[in-house]
């Protein structure tokens, strides 16, 4: 009979489980591009006079690395596909470098940021996974790209 007082307790402590879980990413803290998920929250200027672009939607530009060494993009109202390779340096960075990424041709609607990012990812050349973030770096200190993890729950619809 003691097991029924601490039943609520249990299926608080269960629930609050299942939402953790269920709001998760695909390797947060990463050491592996391979199988992740993360959309743009923002672009970073190494001129101080641009700054920092955020992205006001960011699940409206996602970046999937696929296991077969594509990846596949959403970029606004377009979509995108091209190759990655991935070189790990240490736990965490490595050298990154994207094929030429074939993408839809939708007039989308301002500010045109897709056009800007798939011209970018042919230009970087490494990635940094910092605080369950990733960090594309383009070359010639050309900017940094902020992408946070897809939670699974938005990956699955």
């Amino acid at each position: 009979m003691k097991i029924h007082r601490h039943l609520p307790a249990l299926f608080l402590l269960s629930t609050a489980f299942l939402a953790a879980c269920s709001t998760a990413s695909v390797n947060p803290a990463g050491t592996s591009l391979t199988g992740t998920s993360w959309q743009l929250v923002a672009i970073q200027s190494m001129d101080d006079a641009q700054g920092t672009t955020r992205i006001a939607d960011p699940a409206s530009f996602t970046l999937h690395f696929g296991t077969d060494g594509r990846a596949s993009l959403r970029l606004d109202c377009n979509r995108g596909r091209g190759n990655y390779e991935a070189t790990p340096a240490t736990a965490g960075s490595g050298s990154l470098r994207f094929g030429p990424v074939a993408t839809t041709r939708a007039l989308c609607p301002p500010p045109h940021l897709d056009e800007r990012v798939a011209r970018d990812l042919g230009h970087v050349r490494s990635y940094l996974f910092k605080d369950g973030r990733l960090f594309l770096s383009l070359m010639a200190d050309g900017g940094i790209y902020e992408w946070h993890p897809i939670p699974i729950t938005e990956q699955t619809q």
